[in-house]
């Protein structure tokens, strides 16, 4: 594929994903410029009560003037893609204006979350929505739901894994102990999963996890689990999966989903995945020779223990896990070749 001029426009936060993302099209060749939605100044104004009160009234607020930002970029040169990356700010006004400017400029949207689901709308991307030539989702289950909203075409793909961050990590004992342990998480507490890690602590699991909303749930269930600390990132965030024995792979019950970026990230790491089991992850990874997966808390606790006590079976597993990654395409650089031959076949 030869090269495409991008405006790229998206959170672009150290650490997240979406920037990974356009990390990911700058090292396949592409010719990439940026919109952030949410520079630091704008993070820091979104956390004021003043705002709060506003984004509950009338939903995402566009501080960091997006719309006005992509309008004059489109004025200075010529694009092949603008790429919006969960675009909740970007009014139907600026995508006339785009389709007016640039006729030729495919306009593609991406969302990792549930957008068919109210927590994860806005009312610009909603009437927005019936302008874009593509949208992908990571949600299978979107498909239907995004077009009967009125996307004229919806993709799904799955869940990708930055290569540059998500691969074995070598941590030395004393910071593995801190880090890690026999069973961990990482990420927010939920009813579910606080449950399920409440559980395998009381029949004598050593659990650790981190994240947000774990302290309360420990106090309401007085779990016997450890909270490490708050959710983590980048290097940290891989240093803790390579840590575990077992990392957990809980699904997000209010976004529905059947895989997450975890599913894809732990096994990349060359860790043992231990997951819940949907029909996506049994598609992603073969049970019992490149991941594990549960249905109940009674299965969770009967694995955990069988695999804690066969270290060098567990360790089989990972690596396959992360030869199957590699092999099946996982990655971000893979799932967006893959998105832009899609977009280059529309025009």
């Amino acid at each position: 594929m030869s090269s495409l001029s991008i405006l790229y426009c998206g959170d672009l936060r150290k650490g997240g994903t979406c920037l990974h993302r356009m990390q990911a099209l700058k090292e396949l060749g592409h010719d990439i410029a940026s919109v952030d939605t949410a520079p630091e100044d704008v993070r820091n104004r979104q956390r004021r009560f003043s705002y709060l009160v506003r984004r509950k009234l009338f939903g995402p607020l566009d501080l960091a003037k997006a719309n006005k930002q992509i309008v004059s970029k489109l004025k200075q040169r010529s694009y092949d893609v603008l790429w919006l990356d969960k675009a909740l700010t970007i009014k139907p006004e600026t995508l006339q204006k785009v389709k007016k400017m640039q006729r030729d400029c495919c306009i593609v949207g991406y969302s990792p979350d549930d957008m068919y689901a109210g927590h994860s709308q806005s009312r610009q991307f909603l009437k927005h929505l019936n302008m874009y030539d593509v949208f992908f989702t990571t949600k299978s289950y979107n498909v239907s739901e995004l077009m009967s909203l009125g996307c004229p075409r919806v993709e799904f793909v799955g869940k990708s894994f930055n290569p540059n961050l998500h691969r074995p990590l070598s941590v030395y004992e004393e910071e593995c102990v801190r880090l890690g342990g026999s069973v961990g998480f990482i990420g927010t507490a939920e009813k579910e999963r606080a449950h399920s890690v409440a559980f395998l602590a009381e029949k004598g699991i050593r659990v650790k996890v981190w994240g947000n909303e774990w302290v309360r749930w420990q106090k309401k269930l007085r779990g016997k689990f450890a909270v490490a600390g708050p959710s983590q990132y980048g290097e940290q965030y891989t240093k803790i999966i390579c840590s575990f024995d077992i990392n957990l792979g809980f699904l997000r019950k209010i976004n529905r989903d059947q895989q997450t970026s975890r599913s894809i990230e732990i096994p990349a790491c060359g860790a043992f995945m231990l997951a819940e089991r949907t029909r996506e992850h049994l598609e992603l990874f073969e049970e019992g020779k490149e991941a594990e997966f549960f249905s109940s808390n009674e299965e969770l606790l009967d694995k955990v223990r069988f695999y804690l006590a066969h270290p060098q079976h567990r360790k089989r597993i990972a690596a396959a896990g992360r030869q199957r990654c590699l092999e099946s395409g996982y990655s971000n650089h893979d799932r967006l070749k893959w998105m832009l031959e899609k977009v280059v076949s529309l025009r």
